[in-house]
């Protein structure tokens, strides 16, 4: 008998644990609690609305570590720069970082930078457009070609529910 079951047993064990498959653990970037896709208006100095919320996007740079992108995609100021983070705190903040859609200087002039100050992700603060609790993101910004006005970009998380999408 017992001969028996090793002559099934064994085979039947070998092969299911061939088929056993380990999936790797890849986990997360250095900036992912920083990282998302925002819904965000931009305010002057003054707290009007310059933009209706439009999507924009912080995510890591590719050296991953301790910077992030910022881009508005083109819908607010229209800038794209790197910023550098504070991973435990949440937080970012750059001064004269290159804005990469305009860095070819005009004639006589300078490439425009980005200060950006006051940067940070208040995770569960926000609520989107149907409600839905999800993170904030709030900063300021000064650009070189308008360095008298501070302005303000907030928003919220997108969450993926298309209810929530502007």
């Amino acid at each position: 008998m017992r001969k028996v079951i090793y002559v099934i047993g064994l085979p039947l064990m070998l092969f299911s644990l061939s088929c056993t498959k380990s999936i790797p653990d890849y986990g997360n970037t250095a900036t992912v609690g920083l990282a998302n896709g925002w819904w965000a208006v931009l305010y002057d100095d003054a707290g009007n609305a310059l933009t209706n919320p439009a999507f924009f996007v912080t995510h890591n740079t590719a050296g991953n570590t301790d910077s992030i992108w910022v881009d508005d995609l083109k819908h607010g100021y229209q800038f794209k720069c790197k910023a550098k983070v504070d991973n435990a705190n949440l937080t970012f903040a750059v001064t004269n970082s290159t804005n990469e859609y305009y860095t070819l200087s005009p004639a006589g002039g300078f490439a425009p930078t980005v200060n950006i100050t006051g940067g940070k992700v208040l995770p569960k603060a926000g609520h989107s457009l149907a409600g839905n609790i999800t993170d904030s993101i709030y900063m300021k910004a000064v650009f070189s070609d308008d360095p008298t006005t501070t302005y303000i970009i907030a928003g919220t998380a997108r969450t993926g529910f298309i209810e929530d999408d502007y």
